[in-house]
């Protein structure tokens, strides 16, 4: 089938969603069944506002920077779709003869996938439709992991490591530092700064994830553990961590309610956030000197910070949708699946967009200690092959008088 492929890039960027885009660019060039190949200008409202740049003619040398460019190339959106928005995007696809459309984009995106099939298909209109996983938050279902994810997790495990050094030579003036990751629902950020222990008594010492119902008692109970310990305290949480009752913690009630994005989600950074929640009681019930980060959006868009072989894979499934769709297939998302752990392979699949669409993929209670508050072997296993090899650090023992390698 002879037709026009549309591409889009929707939701929250990843560092390497642009290689994706790339992936598909360039496997298109190579199918003469690709007439043209739109990239739609802010997601989906690109076909609402029929607002797309041709994409056919960009060089190679232009795709190897493209890959390399950090934010969504094409811009994004969260626009929440009605049916009436439907129809004008496959308006859209009818005018500009677009029979392949390739999406690139999270939970949300997969759902507006399969509802566009849906939709195609009762209209009669031959649009092939394949999404393209994309997510820093890891919680895509019936995936190993997703592109983009790789990449914020290596930026946070350098960032702890290298703050918990900072922390760990100003202990007699600082006590706790608290970082706050990213993570409304799913703790994968938060707990790949496991990755950031290297030596014994290394940060983080205490990693909290929403998967475990949080209890303030016990969180005070471990930081005066470690505490006691080490002299200081570098702890890690999800935003999005809740008590046994399903509560956010340090979440305002009214903001809660007030502040919320088009989807309808709270945004948490306009609240008081659970890290400056948390060193406000070690202060208050500890009398301990406690420090917040938060480097929010920073790590899905740090391009210095990015995975080699998350680069790889976000280019593979954007190059494996551009060949599923076409053979002639339609109405699934590409996946990674692992193949072997030592070494480490991946390769791609298929599974089908209904599947995907409206559920979300949380930490498994395994990859969790039993105290709730650091990761296992296992999920050190699972994450590691995907940030790539972390640069190396020398810490100075000033006790000793030497270096520790």
């Amino acid at each position: 089938m002879k037709g026009r492929l549309a591409v889009v890039q929707s939701g929250g960027p990843t560092p390497v969603i642009n290689a994706s885009l790339v992936g598909i660019i360039h496997e298109a060039q190579q199918h003469d069944c690709f007439d043209k190949i739109y990239g739609l200008i802010h997601g989906i409202e690109g076909g609402l506002k029929r607002e797309m740049i041709d994409l056919s003619s960009l060089t190679a040398r232009q795709l190897q920077t493209l890959a390399n460019t950090p934010a969504a190339a094409l811009r994004s959106s969260r626009h929440k779709i009605s049916d009436d928005d439907y129809e004008i995007i496959l308006e859209c696809c009818r005018a500009h003869h677009i029979h392949y459309f390739a999406c690139i984009g999270g939970n949300g995106s997969m759902y507006v996938c399969n509802r566009l099939a849906e939709m195609a298909q009762a209209a009669n209109y031959e649009l092939r439709v394949v999404g393209v996983p994309k997510t820093i938050d890891n919680d895509l279902l019936h995936t190993d992991h997703t592109p983009g994810y790789g990449s914020a997790a290596r930026f946070l495990a350098l960032a702890t490591r290298d703050t918990g050094l900072d922390l760990r030579a100003m202990a007699t003036f600082d006590d706790v530092t608290i970082l706050e990751a990213l993570g409304r629902n799913a703790g994968w950020l938060a707990a790949a700064t496991a990755l950031a222990v290297q030596h014994d008594d290394d940060a983080p010492h205490l990693i909290y994830v929403p998967e475990v119902a949080f209890d303030e008692r016990r969180f005070l109970n471990d930081v005066v553990a470690v505490h006691e310990r080490l002299g200081y305290v570098f702890v890690v949480v999800s935003e999005g961590l809740r008590d046994a009752e399903g509560r956010m913690i340090g979440q305002r009630e009214s903001n809660h309610a007030e502040h919320v994005d088009t989807l309808g989600r709270s945004i948490y950074s306009l609240s008081q956030g659970v890290a400056s929640y948390l060193a406000e009681l070690v202060r208050e019930q500890l009398g301990l000197q406690a420090r917040t980060l938060r480097p929010g959006l920073i790590g899905r868009a740090m391009s210095a910070a990015v995975s080699s072989v998350d680069r790889v894979e976000a280019r593979r499934v954007g190059e494996a949708a551009t060949t599923y769709l076409a053979d002639g297939g339609s109405g699934e998302m590409i996946t990674l699946e692992r193949i072997s752990q030592q070494p480490y392979h991946c390769d791609t699949g298929t599974i089908e967009l209904s599947v995907v669409s409206g559920g979300e993929k949380m930490l498994p209670r395994e990859y969790i200690n039993n105290a709730g508050n650091m990761m296992t072997a296992a999920f050190i296993d699972y994450v590691r092959p995907l940030i790539g090899e972390l640069p190396p650090v020398f810490r100075f023992d000033a006790d000793k008088n030497h270096f520790d390698g």
